[in-house]
């Protein structure tokens, strides 16, 4: 099992410098907002992948007035001690360290140490771009293919090359056709791969998260899921080629698996206009539910789950059956947040599970 024992933070968020011990396999973490229950999980998300879990830059992470950030955990991983330590130094140069090992590519970090998070801001994920979506399909292939990481950072840096390629070629009148021909080769070769495993891994997280929103909705509610990419009804090269004189005149990329979507749908209409508010929190419960049983069938271990403030929209026999569910030895190590210590110690006592109960 992964687990977390202690977490040192220094000038991180709202934490001057401050050293917490974790006892139980279960910790909840109560506070009024803004004693830092969010940030305490998201550096425990930060050891794991080495940034933020929300869309922040590393420098939005060091405590305002101060310049640097360290983050320290000391995990057993398979009944192996590990000290995963991340340092971003005066110069925003970030190092990461694995008992006393520095990594020379950060990435190679990532899926080692994995973490699940929810958080109220994730409803973005139906609510939400695809963006959105392509972010969460990402975030767990990149932990389960170390290939898909770098095929992804290659395509991300290639796609932002042949944009800037089209605002110069747009400028000047003039095409370039060996470069463009070059740009559309490395993009296509790192695009198909990526597509291919998207596809192979939606077939297999699809129907999880429906299996996962019908136990916590207890009822299917005609939800349906598919993935849209413009790579299934044709070839990435000729996708490229037909929007060339497009591209040109926007300046940019329009077709590509850059543009893939998960669609998802009740009673076949659009879910973000259709669903209810019981119904978006139970998929996105079922969206993440789904993620960390897909990472710990891969993995062989289950992955730290971090529940931030997930419960001011549940009732109480909701919150109690999500509890029980989580608390369960199947889950592993769990950290739940929420601003009233009272109720969730009395939801927690309910499970009869034992926890440590943290009050920032």
């Amino acid at each position: 099992m992964l687990q977390l024992q202690e977490i040192e933070l220094v000038q991180f968020r709202n934490y001057t410098q401050q050293k917490i011990s974790f006892t139980e396999r279960i910790v909840a973490v109560c506070g009024l907002n803004g004693t830092g229950k969010t940030n305490l999980l998201d550096a425990i998300y930060y050891l794991g992948f080495s940034r933020s879990y929300f869309s922040r830059t590393d420098a939005q992470n060091v405590q305002h007035g101060n310049f640097g950030m360290r983050l320290s955990g000391q995990f057993t991983l398979l009944n192996n001690p590990y000290t995963i330590t991340c340092i971003l130094r005066e110069n925003n140069r970030k190092e990461l360290t694995v008992n006393d090992e520095l990594y020379k590519k950060i990435s190679d970090h990532v899926g080692k140490f994995p973490c699940v998070m929810i958080a109220p801001d994730d409803i973005a994920l139906i609510a939400g771009g695809g963006e959105e979506r392509r972010k969460l399909i990402d975030t767990i292939l990149s932990q389960t293919d170390h290939q898909y990481l770098i095929s992804l950072i290659s395509y991300t840096k290639i796609l932002q090359q042949r944009n800037g390629f089209l605002k110069q070629q747009e400028a000047s009148g003039n095409i370039d056709q060996t470069l463009l021909s070059t740009l559309n080769e490395q993009l296509v070769q790192s695009g198909n791969y990526l597509f291919e495993e998207r596809k192979k891994f939606l077939d297999q997280f699809i129907p999880l998260i429906e299996e996962k929103y019908q136990e916590i909705a207890g009822k299917t509610d005609e939800l349906t899921m598919s993935y849209e990419s413009q790579l299934l009804t044709l070839s990435f090269g000729d996708l490229l080629a037909n929007s060339f004189k497009k591209d040109l005149l926007l300046q940019r990329t329009t077709k590509g698996i850059h543009r893939d979507d998960l669609l998802i749908q009740l009673n076949q209409y659009a879910f973000k206009s259709e669903a209810s508010q019981g119904q978006r929190k139970s998929l996105l419960f079922a969206i993440k539910l789904a993620e960390w049983q897909y990472l710990k069938e891969k993995k062989g271990f289950p992955p730290i789950l971090l529940l931030d403030d997930i419960f001011e929209k549940l009732d109480e026999k909701r919150m109690f059956q999500l509890l029980k569910s989580v608390c369960s030895t199947a889950y592993g190590q769990v950290f739940i947040t929420d601003t009233h210590a009272v109720r969730l110690k009395a939801q927690l006592e309910q499970t009869g599970t034992a926890f440590q109960l943290l009050e920032l």
